[in-house]
């Protein structure tokens, strides 16, 4: 069963940057944009793998450092001409703590 828990403060993870939580499946990347939107998507690009949470975070996009990939926060899909995804989190924002549902 999923539940909601409280991961870090909002301003832990550094606008348009990332923050690395530990998770049991694989690191899951925290996501801040620059209008304060969190999103969470597992650390990993879906082309080579690359480590998304070191890649270059612009409007709702995550470019990975490995190959140029550009990801969509919201959906963890990859923007066209590619394809692949990269697997989603729900994450919220309360009081300015960030919740994931694992």
């Amino acid at each position: 069963m999923s539940q909601w828990k409280a991961i870090c403060r909002l301003d832990d993870i550094p606008r348009l940057g990332a923050q690395v939580v530990a998770h049991p499946e694989g690191d899951i990347a925290l996501f801040r944009t620059a209008d304060d939107w969190v999103f969470a998507l597992r650390d990993k690009c879906p082309h080579k793998g690359g480590p998304l949470s070191q890649g270059i975070v612009h409007g709702e996009r995550v470019t990975c450092p490995l190959h140029g990939w550009n990801l969509a926060l919201e959906t963890g899909e990859a923007c066209a001409p590619d394809v692949g995804c990269a697997k989603k989190f729900p994450a919220r924002v309360e009081g300015g703590v960030v919740l994931l549902e694992l």
